[in-house]
């Protein structure tokens, strides 16, 4: 069934198509069926001086980078193929400089006349600009949480590292809060985790323990035996109080033992991992992926992806590679880049982005780690009015609140700062706030509406 503004759009003249075309396109092609180029029109004039002109003559895949061509041919073909329906390609034209790109985005479309293809492009570098300045705002809004968040990755290695087993114990209850896998094998001898258990150490002896570095404010120590740990063990106690909870932090250590670390075994990360890795050249060009990327694209074999751009698989169109690699080349690591993954069938899937570059001798290679996130945004966990607006204060949380209501809320707080950040740049013009999020309008809606930001209608700002 036709829109309102479709039919309105069939009632008009030939002329008045034309003049619409000229005031929403940057650059206007008419196309034979092999692609030659019969004519052309600039209505952006900031182009015609970052063009390679005159267009007029030439096949219009050589007018892209040579990446895109295959990408351009594909397009030109699909227009032929399907008569009076609009196909949608991104691609980067060569410029003056033969180092400079222009990232544009092109429909064609054949008339049921079959006389060529009018391909209608825009100029994307706008849009590149604001992903730009967006990310530059997430890069400053995120440097607190990730301080916080390999503070937190840090603790755990480290009780993990340690050849001594590792306690915290609230003090009300009594239970286990915190163990490593060394305190696990000194108190339990059936192997089952403690946590949440009460503290296998519940005789008078330890009751004292606990009780003197409660009252005195210092480390308490003393040799008990464990029937798990044959030289016996020193046992540290400690005792803190944040606001209203307290709690112990308890050290195991091994007498006689020489804090060796054995049986560590470290598995294959990069094909076990639970997310998508790839690793591409300085280009782009894919050269390893694990099971879980060929998965996510729905492709067999590693062969069929290698020495292809990655935007063939991420981006809603070439900006956001583009924007990821410059940023890498500054030396500034990408961290959670809100994109799209594209499967061989067609369909998307909402992911984020972390990308790092790794230098080996004179080739550096750039690793990209791939999260699907589309489960965590269509999750049912609404915003409370009562949510932090800043790092500081989920920081203050700590101790009060579970780690994962704390990581929950801090991806919260970067989400709605980053609508909020993109609504100053585009003068709360939804449209384009939208598309620089990579977000429907409608899925816009819903975020504002969820975090309460300005008043969410259905009507766009034009």
């Amino acid at each position: 069934m036709l829109t309102k503004e479709q039919v309105l759009l069939k009632k008009l003249d030939p002329s008045a198509v034309a003049s619409v075309l000229e005031a929403v396109a940057d650059v206007q092609l008419h196309l034979d069926a092999e692609g030659f180029c019969l004519d052309v029109a600039i209505t952006n004039a900031e182009l015609t001086d970052l063009m390679r002109i005159p267009w007029r003559g030439q096949r219009w895949h050589e007018l892209c980078i040579e990446e895109h061509k295959e990408r351009a041919k594909n397009a030109l073909d699909a227009a032929t193929r399907t008569p009076n329906t609009p196909n949608r390609v991104d691609l980067n034209i060569c410029a003056t400089d033969s180092n400079d790109e222009l990232p544009m985005s092109f429909r064609l479309i054949q008339p049921t006349d079959g006389e060529g293809v009018i391909a209608v492009g825009r100029d994307l570098r706008v849009v590149s600009d604001l992903r730009q300045q967006v990310l530059n705002a997430q890069h400053a809004m995120e440097q607190d949480y990730w301080a916080l968040r390999q503070m937190e990755n840090r603790y755990r290695r480290l009780l993990e590292l340690t050849s001594d087993g590792i306690l915290v114990v609230d003090e009300a209850t009594g239970r286990v809060l915190e163990a490593n896998s060394q305190a696990n094998a000194m108190l339990s001898a059936e192997g089952q985790s403690i946590i949440g258990r009460p503290l296998p150490l519940n005789s008078t002896e330890i009751q004292s323990l606990l009780d003197s570095a409660r009252e005195t404010g210092t480390t308490s120590q003393r040799r008990i035996v464990l029937p798990n740990v044959p030289h016996g063990s020193d046992i540290l106690v400690s005792f803190q109080r944040q606001n209203s909870e307290s709690r112990y932090l308890i050290r195991l250590s091994n007498a006689g033992e020489d804090g060796n670390l054995q049986g560590m075994h470290f598995a294959d990360t990069f094909e076990l991992a639970p997310d998508a890795i790839v690793q591409v050249d300085s280009d782009g060009r894919i050269e390893h992926v694990n099971s879980i990327f060929l998965e996510w694209i729905a492709v067999s074999a590693p062969d069929q992806v290698t020495g292809r751009t990655l935007d063939n698989w991420i981006g809603r169109s070439t900006v956001d590679l583009t924007v990821i690699l410059n940023n890498l080349k500054q030396d500034r690591p990408i961290k959670l880049y809100a994109s799209v993954l594209k499967n061989s069938v067609g369909a998307t899937s909402e992911i984020e982005i972390s990308a790092a570059t790794v230098q080996r001798g004179d080739n550096p290679k750039i690793v990209f780690f791939i999260r699907d996130i589309s489960r965590r945004l269509t999750a049912d966990h609404p915003l409370t009015e009562r949510l932090p607006r800043s790092i500081e204060q989920i920081t203050e949380r700590v101790g009060r609140h579970p780690l994962k209501e704390l990581v929950r809320e801090s991806t919260d707080v970067i989400e709605a700062l980053c609508i909020e950040a993109a609504l100053k740049l585009t003068r709360d013009n939804r449209a384009s706030a939208a598309e620089i999020l990579g977000l429907s309008r409608q899925s816009l809606y819903t975020k504002l509406r969820r975090y309460g930001i300005g008043e969410s209608g259905s009507d766009d700002q034009i």
